[in-house]
C-alpha cells in the first residue's frame, strides 16, 4: 500500500479523467469505482470516488463539485527517456488543453504536467557553466522539449 497518494478533486469529470489517463499511461489499470446513491450530494448512479493507477502509482479522483480547480503551484512530472516518448505524452496531455512553457502543459481538466526527457536536468547538471546556460536558455524558448535542440545547445 502506497503511504501518500495524489488526491484529484474534480467538479464532475473523475470518471472521464480516469478513462483519458489510463488511456494515456500503458501501464494502467483502473481500480474501484464508488457511485452516488439516491440522496447523496451527487447525482445518483455518478461516480463519487475513483481509483486508479498509472505507472504503479496509485491516485484517487474524487467528483466534488466546483469550488475548487487545478492551479500550476502543483502538477505531475514525467520522467521520459527519449524525444518519442516525449512527443507521445505531449500530444496525448495537450489535446484539449494548453501548452506551456519548458516542458508544462495544461489537459483538458486544467491538471498541470510537466513531460520531461532525461536529458534536460542531465544537461543542465553539467559542470561546465557556459554548456548549462545554453541548455537553459534554449530550454526558455520551448514550448514541448525538444531533445535535439538542447543537445545542439550543449554543444555550442
Amino acid at each position: 500500500m502506497q503511504k501518500i497518494s495524489p488526491f484529484l478533486w474534480f467538479d464532475n469529470q473523475a470518471e472521464e479523467a480516469v478513462t483519458f489517463y489510463t488511456s494515456v499511461f500503458r501501464n494502467s489499470k483502473v481500480g474501484k469505482m464508488t457511485r452516488y446513491g439516491e440522496g447523496g450530494p451527487g447525482p445518483a448512479g455518478s461516480v463519487m470516488v475513483a481509483e486508479f493507477e498509472l505507472e504503479g502509482l496509485q491516485f484517487t479522483a474524487l467528483n466534488g463539485g466546483p469550488m475548487f480547480k487545478f492551479t500550476e503551484a502543483i502538477s505531475m512530472s514525467i520522467d521520459c527517456k527519449d524525444q518519442a516518448e516525449v512527443d507521445h505524452f505531449w500530444h496525448k496531455l495537450s489535446e484539449g488543453g494548453q501548452p506551456g512553457q519548458c516542458g508544462w502543459l495544461k489537459d483538458k481538466f486544467g491538471l498541470s504536467w510537466q513531460v520531461i526527457p532525461e536529458a534536460l536536468p542531465r544537461l543542465l547538471g553539467d559542470p561546465d557553466g557556459a554548456r548549462a546556460a545554453r541548455v537553459m536558455q534554449a530550454m526558455l524558448q520551448m514550448t514541448k522539449i525538444d531533445v535535439a535542440r538542447l543537445e545542439a545547445a550543449y554543444a555550442g
